[in-house]
Order: C-alpha cells, then structure tokens, then sequence
C-alpha cells in the first residue's frame, strides 16, 4: 500500500531515526527513512520481516509504503537526520512505514508491561512464534514489541490458517479486537525489524541468546515443542512463493545495487529453515536456560 505523508507529529527514539508521521490514509506510521543512518538495507529488511510475519501469524504493525514529496519535506524543516552536529536532509521518495495502533493523541502505547500485566497480554502465545522467527532470520537485535489496551473478540486460535497466501501485508490489525466487543485487554505487537539478517552485514550469525525477549517471565510456561506450534511448522516449512512475493514489494530504488546480494541472503534464509529447532534448542544450553520448566 501506497501512502502520502501529511503531518509530522514528532521524532521517535532509536538509532534508525525513525519519524511518527500523519498520512492521508487518515493512519499514522513510524516511518524509516531510506537514506536512515543504518543503511538503506535496513528497509528491506523490515518489508521482508512484516510480510513473513505477516504469513505466520504472529501479530506486527501493517507496514505501507510512504512517500514523502519534496513540498512536504520543505514545508517541515523539523524532517532531518542529526548526523553529529550536522542536518542530513531527508531524501523525498518512498520509505518504509509501520503503522502506530491508533491516533498517538488517544491511544497509549507501551514498550513495557509489568509481569502482572505481561501474564494477561492476550497473545502472549506469540512471543514463542517470534523467537523462531527471530532464530530464523538472525535478529541481530534484542526483541522488540509494544502493548496497548483494545477491545477484544475472541483471538484467533493458534492453529488457523496462515495468510494470505499471496504475501501481502494485512491492511487491517492483525490482532483480533473489535470497537464493538465488550471487553478490553492489553495486546502485543512485534516491531522493529531492521536488524534481521545482522542489519545492513546480510550475514547469518547465531548465539543462545539471539532472539529472546528480555522479560524471562514470558517463557515459564514452556513444556516443550508443541509450545512453539503452529509457527514453528510454520517456519519449517515456509513457502518458497511467499518468499517470492515480498521480494517483488520492494521498490527498486531500496534495492539499487543489492540485487544479486538480497537474492543470496534469501536464498541462504530458506536453506536454514529446518535448523530452526536446533537453534532453538541451543538456547536451552546457554548460560541461561530461559525455559527452566521444559524437562
């Protein structure tokens, strides 16, 4: 999906420099730049992430295409990259949008629950599902998500069916509350995506610890593999179309002259597929055992 920047709202925190923007979708996005101080890579790695995701059902911010127009970049001089003591002005073109849970002037948004809280996340179940996929693709970074309050319906029970089949990111919260069911609760997404692959290297690296939320309380529960189903199936035995279909998203201008390189690094994402469990269990012989119930 195709968005027009209309309105800048503020600058986000992190090393991306990423801006909290209105756009004429009526939605607002946190919307990376392409020309970002980590690499221009690091949007390809966050459309690629979103839309496999998107496939295993594991809940993430839909994710548009934004474009921002040399008149709007004019007319907000506050859009820049601080590199040191110096502006970068911002390239006008397309870049990468993930889109904010609602209007930031209503809805709060948080990157931390307490345990007590954290227990209730409606689908904590998730969080497994995205450490096989964070083992799978080598997110270089620590675990990202953010919780917010929504009216729920009952959430999908976790061995539906995964989607779409063409690839394409959901336009529409994957998560499943309502504004018109009665009751509330926290739900989570994950985010923050540009670090797989190892970031701009588009290399695999592996550690024990790669891939684990920092909250150790999200995995007391785990008994064993059948914990880390649908989704590690899932992962396991990814479709090579899906594959297919998020590389034909992504605008040529992020590629430039990646092209033989993105192709290699998926190619090398697939032919580890099945080492997935491996990796996983590799965590339980770390220094830490983050899954001390599973025997």
């Amino acid at each position: 999906m195709l968005v027009q920047a209309t309105r800048l709202i503020r600058k986000m925190r992190g090393g991306a420099q990423a801006h909290l923007l209105e756009c004429d979708d009526g939605h607002f996005y946190v919307v990376k730049f392409r020309n970002n101080p980590q690499h221009r890579r690091i949007l390809i790695n966050e459309w690629i992430a979103s839309v496999f995701l998107n496939y295993l059902q594991i809940s993430t911010p839909p994710a548009s295409i934004v474009t921002l127009s040399a008149a709007f970049l004019d007319a907000n001089p506050d859009i820049y990259i601080q590199l040191g003591s110096r502006h970068q002005p911002v390239e006008p073109g397309w870049h990468f949008g993930s889109r904010y849970p609602g209007d930031p002037g209503k809805i709060m948004v948080y990157d931390f629950l307490p345990d007590t809280l954290l227990d209730k996340v409606v689908n904590a179940g998730e969080f497994l599902g995205v450490l096989a996929f964070d083992k799978w693709m080598s997110n270089a970074d620590a675990r990202q998500s953010i919780f917010f309050r929504a009216r729920l319906r009952q959430w999908p029970a976790p061995g539906s069916e995964p989607g779409p089949r063409a690839g394409f990111v959901s336009q529409a919260p994957r998560a499943g509350f309502d504004s018109q069911a009665p009751r509330a609760g926290f739900v989570s997404q994950m985010m923050d995506h540009g670090y797989v692959f190892d970031g701009p290297h588009w290399k695999f690296s592996d550690s024990p610890l790669q891939g684990l939320y920092f909250r150790p309380s999200i995995y007391q529960s785990v008994r064993g593999w059948d914990d880390f189903q649908p989704w590690l199936d899932r992962v396991v035995y990814f479709p090579d179309e899906i594959v297919d279909a998020a590389q034909k998203q992504i605008p040529p201008e992020w590629v430039a002259e990646d092209a033989a390189a993105l192709q290699s690094v998926l190619e090398k994402l697939m032919a580890r597929r099945r080492r997935v469990p491996d990796l996983i269990r590799d965590s339980r012989a770390g220094r830490v055992n983050p899954f001390p119930e599973w025997k």
